[in-house]
């Protein structure tokens, strides 16, 4: 039966949005969904001026005065096409947890940072824990070269260097300013090469050359007090590492309770190239190093 209904504005309730016949009848009870020039005599000029304009949503549900309409620039386009796309279509991903104990770690933190010269003098540093997780990233990587690698159609492609994007929020998106061979780097240059590329990518004075590319990403939530969280694989790389805080939890030791700083990490892999063994590898020698944190310097 020819009813003058326009399909494509019709919302399916059917199996994968399929439209069926009580959408159909709905539609022709509520008069909507009416092709060009089959308006139903029902449908009153003002509500035809409630169709929502590119980039607005529908004013029958939001009034156009009850919200600020901010227009995507450049980067947040590029962030939505990129991460729909690896999240949606091409990257078949899965996530693994693990939990490291961080005291021995901070207990080393401390004691490296006291070494420093005074604040404002040649040579100060002060290293942070996430300096120490890409430092322990890196030589995990370089432990467990297949976790270091890209898919392509032709060939899986194992990186020769560790090249960390560490994620970093600012006005507007997220980028990834890279340690680049970040397992041949000390502490402190890590440490300041990500202080002044973190400064330098919240001005938006970084080069491309300083966040394209890339074998291997970091985002470090911690400091916003998350417990834990899986981040969407930045292709083409193989995996994506999610950091949650350092929090003391209660633990169990040779049977009796005990109170320790622990922190959970996610491992986001693209399956086609990283596997699960590979995966747990990959954090079985990244827990090492942060719980054995001295191990990093040999």
């Amino acid at each position: 039966q020819n009813e003058g209904l326009d399909l494509s504005q019709l919302n399916g309730s059917g199996p994968h949005g399929r439209i069926v016949k009580r959408d159909i009848e709905k539609a022709l009870e509520e008069g909507t969904g009416k092709a060009a020039g089959q308006q139903s005599a029902q449908t009153s000029p003002s509500a035809a001026a409630t169709v929502p304009a590119a980039g607005a949503l529908d004013e029958r549900l939001y009034p156009a005065d009850s919200y600020e309409a901010i227009k995507n620039d450049g980067m947040r386009k590029t962030i939505a096409k990129r991460l729909g796309q690896s999240f949606n279509q091409e990257v078949p991903h899965f996530p693994l947890n693990i939990d490291c104990e961080l005291d021995e770690l901070l207990a080393f933190r401390k004691d490296i940072n006291a070494m420093s010269p005074e604040k404002g003098t040649d040579g100060y540093y002060k290293i942070s824990v996430n300096d120490l997780i890409i430092k322990a990233s890196a030589l995990a990587l370089k432990r467990v070269p297949a976790a270091n690698a890209s898919y392509t159609e032709e060939a899986i492609i194992r990186h020769k260097h560790a090249d960390i994007g560490v994620a970093v929020a600012i006005d507007g998106g997220l980028i990834t300013p890279i340690v680049w061979k970040a397992e041949t780097k000390g502490l402190v240059q890590i440490s300041e090469e990500i202080r002044d590329m973190a400064a330098r990518a919240k001005e938006k004075k970084l080069k491309p050359e300083e966040y394209q590319g890339g074998t291997f990403s970091v985002s470090n939530l911690g400091m916003f007090g998350i417990k834990s969280f899986s981040s969407i694989v930045n292709q083409p790389q193989g995996a994506i590492m999610s950091v949650g805080a350092g929090e003391q939890r209660p633990v169990v030791r040779d049977g009796a309770l005990d109170i320790a700083t622990m922190m959970t990490v996610t491992l986001t892999c693209d399956h086609r190239v990283v596997d699960g063994a590979v995966g747990a590898e990959f954090l079985a020698a990244f827990k090492r190093f942060i719980e054995q944190p001295k191990t990093m310097l040999l």
